[in-house]
Parts: structure tokens; C-alpha cells; sequence
């Protein structure tokens, strides 16, 4: 009992570390050699208009009380947020945060899913370098773009809902057949599923994209983007200039490790010193520990008599 008080308290403490560094270097990166004035004017221009907004719906809820107080604040960050929204244009320098941000999150909601529903516990990442799933990135970065337009035209609930559940579902048979074509590979299947569509594409999965995209669209994009806002410091540019250039890398190198996983399995010998350097630091056996749920060549037929894929049952 007091070990497990003192690693609770060790996990707090740890956690808030985290949370105060995360802040200390965000306020940094504000710091430092400004950009452009009509940069800084635009954001500095929205920034001040969320917050005159903020104190007007504020001014107003002076005299409630109780949750009614509580709910008049809520309902007066939502108004200061959708001000500095409609200020705000998408670009490069959000994109790349949403990417960034939506391959961890959705990386750990994935991993957490299955333990939960399926008893696994394995490593889903996406790619070769850090916990990333651009699976969830591109979906992030494609939910954002485009409830942020349904958004500004007063989409309804359902309109959101619909157009969340094609994007997911679109994403999942562009994914899945990329793998299956180009690399013989699976990361996931739904064939065993009485609802599937297609190998890749499930009824039931279109679903939790379509709520996922009205949670997204309706709770957690807005706050997001305000917390991003727009750059007006130098180092905020440079920072995420870095950070899509590691992104790019890992994409690439990524691919290319799964190039050269088919060329050994067909038997192809590497061509120059770099395919030598991957075969010798990106094995068969890297690959195997590192994409745990990737299925290739021959595993990807690996059914039992149900239909459901053999790590279902070796995971429990």
C-alpha cells in the first residue's frame, strides 16, 4: 500500500514536471526575434478581440451563480475561441502541429482500444522513429481542414458526422490497399468482421469515425487551434520547420525499410552502401519487433477457424 502511495505520488510529480517544461518551452518559443509586423499585427488583432470578448460575456454572467456561474464561463471561453477562429487561416504551421500531435494521441487511443477489446498489448506504430501513427496524423490534419470550413458555413451535427465517417473510411481503403499493393503488408483487417465492407473498411468503424470527427469538430479542434494560434516569433518557425523536416525523414525512411523488407523476402540483394546500411540497422527482426501488428507476405493469411487474426488469440 505505501509503495504503490509513493509511485502514485512519484507519477504526479513526474506528470507535472512534464506539464511545466511543455510550458516553459511554449513561452519561449514566443520569445525572441519577432516576424514580420503585418504577422504579429494579425495575430496580436485576434488575439485581442478573443479577449475583448471573453471579458464582454464575462461582464455579463456577473450575476449567476452557482453552475449557472460555471456555465456562463464555459460559454464564455466558447464565444472568445470562435472570435479568434474566425480570425485565424490554416497553414503550414498549424497543419504541422495537427500532424504532429494526431499521431501520438491517436497512437495511444489505438493501443489502449485494444487492449481493451481485444486483451493486446503490442506496439502500433506507424513509423521507424518515435510514437507516431500517420494514419491518424493525415486524419487529423483532414477532420481539422474540413470541419473548419463546415464549421465558418454552420454544418449541422449530422453534416459533420457524415463527412467525418468518408473521411475515415476513405483514409482506411486508401491506407490499407497502399500497404497490400505496394508492399504486400497489413497492418489491420475487418474481414473477419460481419459488417465489413471491404478488407480495410468496417460499418461499425465508419461509425467511430463519424463521432470521432463530431467530438473532434465540436470540442477539441477549437480549443486545439487557439492553443496553437499563429507564429510571431522566429523560433515558433523555426521549431516547426524542424519538426516537419524529422516528420519527412521519418516518413521516408520508413518506407524505404519496408522497400527493402520485400526485396529480401524476394531475394534481391542490396544495390549500394545505403540498402547495406539499412538491411544491417533495420533487419527482418527490427521490423518484426517494431510494427508488432504488421503482417507480411505469408502472415497476412494467418486466420483461425473463426476468420479472426491469429494475435487476437495469442494476445489474449
Amino acid at each position: 500500500m505505501l509503495f504503490t502511495v509513493i509511485f502514485l505520488i512519484f507519477l504526479f510529480l513526474v506528470a507535472r514536471g512534464f506539464v511545466r517544461t511543455v510550458v516553459f518551452f511554449w513561452d519561449w518559443l514566443s520569445g525572441g526575434d519577432r516576424l514580420p509586423a503585418d504577422h504579429v499585427e494579425r495575430a496580436e488583432a485576434a488575439l485581442e478581440e478573443s479577449e475583448d470578448v471573453l471579458e464582454r460575456e464575462l461582464a455579463r454572467a456577473q450575476g449567476a451563480r452557482g453552475l449557472g456561474r460555471l456555465f456562463a464561463r464555459w460559454r464564455a471561453s466558447n464565444e472568445a475561441v470562435d472570435e479568434y477562429l474566425d480570425h485565424l487561416s490554416l497553414g503550414w504551421y498549424q497543419v504541422v502541429f495537427l500532424f504532429f500531435l494526431g499521431s501520438m494521441a491517436g497512437l495511444l487511443i489505438e493501443e489502449v482500444w485494444m487492449l481493451l477489446t481485444a486483451g493486446l498489448t503490442e506496439s502500433r506504430v506507424g513509423l521507424v522513429w518515435g510514437p507516431f501513427s500517420p494514419l491518424y496524423g493525415v486524419g487529423a490534419v483532414l477532420l481539422t481542414v474540413l470541419c473548419f470550413h463546415l464549421r465558418r458555413h454552420g454544418a449541422r451535427g449530422w453534416q459533420v458526422f457524415l463527412v467525418s465517417a468518408l473521411v475515415g473510411g476513405v483514409l482506411e481503403q486508401l491506407t490499407g490497399w497502399v500497404m497490400g499493393t505496394f508492399f504486400n503488408a497489413e497492418s489491420w483487417t475487418y474481414a473477419y468482421l460481419p459488417d465489413a465492407i471491404t478488407p480495410w473498411v468496417a460499418w461499425r468503424f465508419l461509425a467511430m469515425w463519424g463521432l470521432l470527427g463530431l467530438v473532434w469538430c465540436r470540442a477539441i479542434m477549437p480549443r486545439l487551434l487557439y492553443q496553437i494560434g499563429m507564429p510571431t516569433a522566429r523560433r515558433q518557425v523555426v521549431f516547426v520547420t524542424l519538426v516537419a523536416l524529422y516528420l519527412v525523414a521519418d516518413i521516408v525512411m520508413t518506407i524505404v525499410c519496408f522497400d527493402r523488407k520485400v526485396e529480401r523476402d524476394l531475394g534481391v540483394p542490396p544495390a549500394n552502401a545505403f540498402e547495406q546500411w539499412v538491411d544491417t540497422n533495420y533487419s527482418d527482426e527490427f521490423i518484426s519487433k517494431r510494427f508488432q501488428n504488421l503482417k507480411i507476405g505469408d502472415e497476412r493469411d494467418k486466420l483461425d477457424e473463426n476468420g479472426r487474426p491469429l494475435e487476437w488469440e495469442e494476445g489474449r
